[in-house]
């Protein structure tokens, strides 16, 4: 029960390239790759106006594609074995009613209609090693490798941040409000950095993480409890709660002392003392780790686990046992910190480990996962990777 292995890019982009020329009978004419990606920190605060420390990791979704002579997208999923295709023009709704991997595409083409972008016609095959399902945002992968694509086949001159944001606009459009970090990771991340990111004002700031002594390990739970009783609207709701009666316009003004003093039913206090915690302990972590100063780092980790669990209440005693296992390993065995990360009630795990002893760590965590909830988690390692490219570039 140790690392889970992942094809190399390499790999990845040959099987693709290989598939198209299969489908289409021809060679594509360029290949990208966009990252999946994990946040190191900060939880809960973006649409509270605070930070995030995401990283792009070393899986991937892959875009081969080529201009084509039709009026359509079309699309082969290499990864979920079918097809999709797209109309570019006088579009019916029942295009729009698209499910599943396809609604994310027919998202992107819409998204960026409205920019006055049109995508090309085109033929591309995608295929992904990005987990799906465990919170490490496939589906943002996906959008921004298919945007990347026909943005260079279209020859749209549009900025990174600009490609992102429509990306997220995408995601809306299939149904789910995130905010900006997964789009604006998967798009703009460097190797070896975690990118702090504003969400106030959208400004980002890469953090060194290159100390090659230490590796990031995310361990999936394989768990996603099914939350009947809205509990993410009802947490932004809380928190909004929170900011009108302090007075500010979100949390990222607020704090403790304000919080503490302003008569704030329980509950919504802590929702508050969570997220006025989260935005301070974000870039403290982000020049914790920049200094290699792993100890501090290791700290802030498990104080936001302890929050999300105690005052935000969004883990789920599968993610307590990984970090609890995680914690009882400690610097002797390894472990730096560790936390839930992603929205919560299941999904993933991130730790700092010593890079020497991942696999051990791997191990030794799997199998205290499977004494105490009688599952199996899948866990690999990753260092920071980059964001969306050309394959070869």
């Amino acid at each position: 029960m140790g690392l889970e292995a992942s094809a190399p890019l390499a790999d990845l982009v040959a099987s693709v390239r290989a598939e198209f020329e299969q489908r289409f009978g021809r060679p594509a004419g360029l290949v990208v790759a966009a990252p999946g990606r994990v946040n190191v920190i900060g939880e809960h605060t973006d649409y509270n106006g605070g930070f995030v420390l995401p990283m792009a990791i070393d899986r991937y979704t892959v875009v081969a594609a080529a201009m084509a002579d039709h009026n359509t997208v079309c699309l082969r999923s290499a990864t979920m074995g079918d097809e999709a295709t797209l109309s570019l023009s006088g579009a019916d709704d029942s295009d729009r009613q698209q499910t599943g991997w396809a609604k994310y595409a027919r998202g992107v083409i819409d998204a960026f209609a409205d920019r006055g972008l049109a995508a090309p016609a085109m033929d591309a095959v995608i295929g992904s090693t990005v987990p799906l399902g465990g919170g490490l945002s496939s589906s943002a992968a996906l959008e921004v490798a298919l945007a990347t694509a026909m943005g260079l086949l279209a020859g749209w001159e549009i900025d990174g941040q600009a490609l992102a944001l429509a990306c997220q606009d995408a995601e809306h459009r299939a149904g789910t409000p995130c905010g900006i970090m997964d789009q604006f990771a998967s798009t703009l991340c460097e190797a070896d950095h975690l990118m702090l990111l504003d969400c106030r004002d959208r400004s980002v700031k890469m953090q060194p993480m290159d100390d090659p002594d230490v590796v990031v390990l995310i361990a999936n739970s394989n768990v996603k409890h099914e939350l009947t009783g809205g509990e993410y609207a009802e947490r932004r709701d809380q928190c909004e709660t929170a900011a009108r009666t302090l007075g500010v316009e979100t949390l990222r003004d607020a704090t403790l002392a304000a919080a503490q003093n302003a008569g704030l039913e329980d509950t919504v206090f802590r929702r508050a003392r969570h997220v006025i915690g989260e935005i301070a302990r974000t870039p403290d972590a982000a020049a914790a780790i920049a200094a290699r100063d792993w100890s501090e780092a290791g700290r802030l980790m498990y104080a936001s686990h302890a929050s999300l669990r105690d005052d935000f209440a969004v883990s789920c005693p599968e993610l307590d046992a990984l970090v609890d296992a995680a914690e009882e390993i400690g610097p002797s065995g390894g472990v730096i910190g560790s936390r839930m990360t992603g929205g919560g009630f299941g999904g993933c795990t991130v730790s700092l480990v010593d890079a020497a002893r991942a696999n051990e760590v791997a191990e030794r965590l799997g199998e205290a996962y499977a004494a105490r909830t009688g599952k199996q988690a899948t866990l690999f390692v990753t260092r920071p990777a980059r964001g969306a490219h050309v394959v070869g570039e």
